[in-house]
């Protein structure tokens, strides 16, 4: 495996970025008395993903990264809840919803193959 320089050169913090853009537009058509509620909650879910990757390749072992990646998983996993409840609640349309889904599915998926990829 090609050496990483820098957590920029990865695609799962890329579309990490990506995302965050994504759910802050998304976020601002929540009703407003949602400011501390779920609109906070949920830009800090999407923020956590990027960053967590970068924390953890930051980090001295590949163990820490894997970890910091685990983490990132997490994150993942609370924003797909909370798009969910969002739509639910009618602050997002179904195909926004979707869209965001299908942004989180692709980068669980990028995060899983390099956490095998750093196992190995």
């Amino acid at each position: 495996m090609k050496k990483i320089k820098s957590y920029n050169d990865l695609i799962t913090w890329q579309k990490g970025i990506e995302l965050v853009k994504e759910v802050y537009k998304a976020a601002q058509s929540f009703p407003k008395e949602e400011i501390y509620g779920l609109t906070s909650q949920i830009r800090r879910s999407a923020v956590s993903i990027p960053s967590n990757i970068a924390e953890g390749h930051a980090r001295n072992t590949t163990g820490e990264f894997i970890q910091f990646l685990g983490i990132a998983k997490g994150s993942l996993a609370e924003l797909d809840t909370q798009i969910i409840i969002a739509a639910e609640l009618g602050f997002i349309y179904e195909q926004q919803k979707n869209l965001l889904r299908e942004k989180i599915t692709e980068i669980n998926r990028l995060t899983n193959g390099l956490i095998k990829s750093l196992r190995n």
